[in-house]
């Protein structure tokens, strides 16, 4: 690995750079998206229950703000208890924006990276080959330089496209699951309001 390094020159390490925090961001979002985490099982059944045995108390809604990004919404609507429906939905709508940007966070950033590796292993190419060209003088081809510059744009090229490729994958899975979250969220966001309100058990 150390000799491809060499090899490509110092365009590589932009690239390796990304890769670094490319890495990053998707064993974090690994982590912080997954289901247990933002839609835990069960919890609109314990927070029905809750409200009917205790009502929108303080420390409901405050265990409910710290639970989950779903406990967020259920929170949200618990605190306009007292107002109607639309009132409801109206809050977990807010706050169900701020969710969503909290669980969608980094995702533009490794979308970038995605996006701008197959650059910047393109500038890595286009040095190469100025240090061809370079190489070119009336006594002749200097082999080493000539073979250097074929070193760097080629390395740099496939390491661009290495780090975007599965860049790309992961930003496209994150998102299918933030989109997925979203719609769960909402779904049982909506049976909360509509148990309140009596209009139907939602649980």
């Amino acid at each position: 690995m150390l000799s491809i390094i060499e090899a490509a020159g110092w365009p590589i390490w932009t690239i390796i750079l990304a890769s670094v925090i490319s890495l990053t961001i998707t064993l974090e979002r690994f982590y912080s998206l997954r289901a247990p985490l933002v839609v835990p099982k069960g919890l609109l059944a314990q927070t029905l229950q809750e409200f009917r045995r205790t009502g929108a108390s303080r420390d409901v809604i405050v265990e409910l703000q710290r639970h989950s990004p779903l406990g967020r919404l259920f929170a949200a609507g618990l605190r306009q208890v007292g107002s109607s429906r639309e009132v409801m939905k109206e809050a977990i709508e807010d706050e169900g924006r701020i969710v969503v940007h909290q669980l969608g966070r980094y995702l533009t950033t490794l979308g970038t990276i995605a996006a701008m590796s197959p650059l910047l292993g393109l500038l890595g190419t286009v040095i190469g080959m100025i240090e061809i060209f370079g190489s070119q003088s009336p006594a002749g081809t200097d082999p080493r330089v000539l073979a250097h510059g074929i070193s760097v744009a080629l390395y740099n090229t496939a390491m661009g496209l290495v780090v975007a490729i599965p860049s790309m994958m992961f930003y496209r899975h994150f998102r299918a699951r933030v989109d997925d979250f979203l719609v769960d969220m909402e779904a049982q966001a909506v049976r909360l309001v509509e148990a309140i309100h009596g209009d139907r058990r939602g649980d």
